[in-house]
């Protein structure tokens, strides 16, 4: 079966466990289908080889297991899987959720940056009417107060005017799209930060939230509320350490299933995991938001000196600090925008702890727990800290490649990448998935490139005998419960091992290597060709030719021209055909003008008397009615 034909298959199996899910009531996204798919085919219990071609009867077997597990309402284990598939869909680095937002803010303003750059008003509405939609464009990019707002929109306006008056417009119509984008980008900045600096002078102002005062109130409560989850998840999670411990100590206990507490120490874990995470992101806006405050105060008394008692500032000087104090506003709304994003996950979060919390609730562990010791984390730490607790490399014979690093041989030792999240790898092997976070002043184990930590110094101890042996076991114990494999950070291991082996149950084998057919072809000529049609390579061909040129030296062309020889070429014209117009006014009106006539009597003369001309004007008068 060839690659897309085995990812057409997986297709339409997510496919049909989605719709199988659908028709009795569960609703569930392709990504937790092909989550459990994968945890189904990794498990050795249900014995699934991927070496091979699925059958109608594997395929019909692993719908069936998957629809069964993501149909059960009372799996701690299946609310970790959708913890972990609802958090990598959600959360990312700081800088891309910054990035994704500007995304979206820029998306959401094209229509309207559009509008502007192809408008080609000409009247005087037109021009009015786009300006008042630059005005539009540069608080919808700003954040700064509501476009609908009066108040807020003459304030714009006037801080705009004082940039880029209207007359202004000729100039901003004759730039080219991109040009025009780039100009309403600054004159938001600039205008963005006239708007701040009036404010802060106490000359406006209107629409523009304080936003360092709500963020110094909003970091400290959403902090105290991640810190606050974080206390209660880590009490849950010693509780059912400390119970599973008992359990395992003496099996002839009764109490509750053991492989439930399992399930809902591993999901406990791996929420402590996603809020820490949360936590540091918080704890990073709480200084970014410290670092702007004192940057924006700085730049306020900058340009407070920069325009105090002067009428006139160059705007060379001035327009540049505008624009940084707007980028200072700008970051204290991105913080605003993270502290958002980080709030709703954590609260998406506490959904799914549910399950086991309210199976295992203070009424029900309170009897089973009666006279165990609870110990948390740093307890366990603190017991085993000290010079008889760390391993001795001189007690034992170290197998080559090993190597135990501690706090004052090691330089950045609290900065290693220890690996399993800081789990001891003894424990989970030894406990059967038993989640204990190690120790590092016993040692860390450093063996091919990887660092881990170990509970106690016989754990580390055993491990450091045969590591590889260990390491594998890990993996096994991932496949029992997939939900670990993100949780320890397991993902590198399972990228390039089969799940399970036929031949050799519970072995990891490598993939085998796939192979194919392939080829190749290259041009005959793949230089350009390059062929002078006028080599000869004759000598004596070369002679004839310059004997032709030099005798045609001496030869002499004779031309004339006839009166009749302008007739022998085609002459062109083009003229203008004449148009049809016509005008119409409001009025029509006409004038009539009286023709003149003057009339000459006596030029014939013919009597004794001499001849006298009389000349007599006929023309009647313009006020004379006709």
């Amino acid at each position: 079966m060839s690659r897309a034909q085995a990812e057409s298959v997986i297709k339409n199996i997510i496919r049909e466990i989605a719709q199988e899910c659908a028709s009795k009531g569960q609703a569930v996204s392709e990504t937790l289908v092909a989550f459990m798919v994968k945890a189904v085919v990794l498990d050795p219990n249900n014995e699934f080889n991927v070496d091979r071609t699925l059958t109608k009867d594997d395929v019909q077997k692993l719908i069936k297991i998957c629809v069964e597990r993501l149909l059960d309402t009372r799996s701690p284990a299946l609310d970790t899987v959708k913890m972990q598939v609802y958090f990598d869909m959600n959360y990312t680095t700081r800088a891309d959720f910054l990035e994704e937002h500007r995304r979206v803010l820029e998306q959401r303003l094209q229509p309207v940056v559009r509008d502007i750059t192809d408008s080609r008003a000409r009247t005087r509405e037109e021009l009015e009417s786009l300006y008042r939609k630059i005005v539009s464009a540069v608080l919808l990019r700003s954040g700064l107060g509501s476009p609908t707002d009066i108040a807020v929109v003459r304030e714009a306006t006037a801080a705009l005017q004082s940039v880029f008056p209207q007359t202004e417009l000729g100039t901003f119509m004759s730039l080219v799209k991109r040009d025009k984008e780039r100009q309403l980008k600054e004159l938001t900045l600039i205008v963005t930060g006239i708007r701040l600096f009036n404010k802060e002078c106490g000359k406006g102002g209107e629409g523009i939230d304080d936003l360092p005062a709500i963020l110094n109130e909003a970091v400290p409560a959403t902090t105290q509320n991640v810190d606050a989850e974080i206390q209660v998840t880590t009490r849950m999670a010693h509780k059912y350490t400390a119970l599973i411990e008992k359990m395992q100590a003496d099996p002839s206990l009764d109490g509750p299933s053991l492989q439930l507490l399992k399930e809902s120490l591993i999901n406990s874990r791996q929420h402590e995991a996603f809020l820490r995470i949360l936590l540091n992101d918080v704890i990073g806006c709480a200084q970014q938001v410290e670092l702007l405050e004192s940057q924006l105060a700085t730049r306020m008394e900058q340009l407070k000196d920069t325009v105090r008692s002067k009428t006139a500032v160059p705007t060379s000087h001035v327009y540049p600090q505008f624009i940084a104090l707007a980028h200072l506003w700008s970051g204290f709304q991105d913080e605003m925008v993270l502290l958002s994003v980080l709030s709703n996950i954590l609260a998406s979060l506490e959904p799914f702890t549910k399950t086991h919390r309210e199976m295992f609730t203070e009424e029900v562990l309170a009897p089973f727990l009666g006279d165990v010791e609870v110990r948390g984390d740093e307890q366990r730490i603190r017991e085993t800290t000290g010079m008889e607790f760390r391993v001795d490399p001189s007690e034992f014979r170290i197998r080559e490649g090993i190597e135990f690093l501690f706090p004052e041989t090691t330089k950045n030792f609290e900065k290693l990448p220890l690996q399993y999240r800081g789990y001891c790898g003894f424990t989970l092997v030894a406990n059967d998935r038993l989640l204990l976070p190690g120790n590092p002043e016993i040692g860390v184990l450093h063996f091919r490139e990887n660092y881990y930590v170990f509970t106690s110094k016989q754990a580390a101890l055993e491990f450091a005998k045969d590591p590889d042996i260990f390491i594998l076991q890990v993996a096994e114990c991932a496949k029992k419960s997939p939900e670990l494999i993100q949780l320890l950070e397991l993902h590198q291991q399972f990228a390039t091992i089969t799940p399970y082996a036929q031949g050799d149950q519970g072995r990891m084998i490598e993939k085998p290597v796939t192979k194919c057919d392939s080829g190749t072809q290259t041009d005959t000529h793949f230089m350009e060709s390059n062929i002078v049609k006028s080599y000869e390579w004759n000598e004596w061909e070369l002679r004839r030719k310059a004997i032709k040129l030099a005798n045609l030296r001496k030869k002499v062309t004779h031309s004339q021209q006839t009166n009749l020889s302008n007739m022998r070429r085609d002459n062109v014209t083009q003229v203008y055909l004449p148009k049809d117009q016509g005008s119409q006014t409001k009025t029509e009106d006409g004038t009539n003008v009286p023709k003149p006539q003057v009339y000459l009597a006596g030029l014939r003369g013919g009597g004794v008397q001499p001849t006298e001309m009389v000349k007599v004007d006929l023309t009647r008068d313009v006020d004379e009615d006709m």
